[in-house]
């Protein structure tokens, strides 16, 4: 198992700071999630070869690795000129984990119709839908799957609110149906309330495709009548989650953690709060602690 840290609360500091700071924090790994100079959001990479050889001697230096790479490129755009130029950035990013000695990437099914178009993700927006999405997907997929297995490395995909998938139950079908052994299941335990009603079931569900878990509390948005927080105008299509610090929020973590123990799961555990910039380092450091706290009593201080 891996514990990892998902630095984006810490993105002010230099790549080559980076490791020093998970190691001063008890991480081994990070999880790479985007910023303006490795992976940027939605636009071709920003890592060329001297930043990517100072960024690989820092994480020697300091005895830690890379889980993870997580880039976000629009590979489930309708529009097609968008969607193959996603497709080239993924193809420029694997490299880049090659050459980084990552095996494993991750990101998500991607937001299609997206929200700049209006719209939600369950209905249309201009006349995309999501079934265009989905189709767009499958596209993608039929081009990066080959180069996933080609290159040895390792694809986890959760869906998420806003996505043109959002539940558990249909991203793992969709991953199982492309049956390949680089591509698996990502759960995030702060979109757990979007997902379903009964945790332990949908991590037994998804546990044929499993290797990865980001770890991050939230409220029930769907308790107390629909009223834990309230979203004006009633009705309104926003998707509102949170990712707190454990035990700030409504996510039952010995089930979370239990079930994962009963499934056999052995993959990437990754610290994914984003909500305490302002005491990120102790948040992140409350996290590795209390994931380290629920991994030693669910499989034994030996893990």
């Amino acid at each position: 198992m891996k514990i990892a840290l998902d630095p984006f609360m810490h993105r002010h500091l230099s790549l080559t700071e980076l490791p020093r700071l998970a190691a001063e924090l008890g991480y081994e790994y990070i999880e790479l999630s985007p910023r303006a100079d490795f992976l940027d959001w939605w636009v071709h990479p920003r890592a060329f070869p001297e930043r990517m050889e100072a960024f690989k001697a820092a994480l020697r230096d300091q005895g830690v690795k890379l889980a993870s790479l997580l880039p976000m490129y629009r590979w489930a755009s309708p529009d097609e000129e968008e969607r193959k130029t996603a497709v080239g950035y993924w193809k420029k990013v694997i490299e880049i984990a090659v050459e980084m000695g990552c095996d494993t990437m991750n990101s998500e099914f991607g937001r299609g119709p997206h929200p700049e178009r209006g719209g939600c993700s369950s209905c249309c927006a201009g006349g995309i839908t999501t079934k265009m999405s989905e189709a767009a997907w499958w596209r993608s997929m039929e081009e990066l799957v080959p180069v996933f297995e080609r290159e040895g490395v390792n694809l986890h995909i959760e869906p998420h609110p806003e996505d043109w998938v959002e539940t558990l139950h249909p991203a793992v079908d969709m991953i199982r149906t492309i049956n390949s052994k680089h591509v698996k299941f990502l759960y995030c335990a702060p979109h757990t309330f979007h997902f379903g009603s009964d945790m332990a079931q949908m991590i037994r569900d998804a546990a044929p495709v499993l290797a990865h878990v980001h770890v991050a509390d939230t409220f029930n948005h769907k308790a107390s009548s629909g009223l834990r927080y309230i979203v004006n105008p009633p009705g309104s299509t926003a998707r509102v989650h949170q990712h707190l610090d454990i035990g700030q929020g409504e996510v039952d973590w010995d089930v979370f953690f239990g079930t994962l123990h009963e499934v056999g799961f052995d993959g990437i555990v990754t610290s994914c709060v984003f909500a305490w910039e302002e005491r990120a380092v102790e948040s992140s450091r409350f996290m590795r602690q209390e994931i380290q706290r629920y991994v030693d009593k669910h499989w034994g201080a030996a893990a």
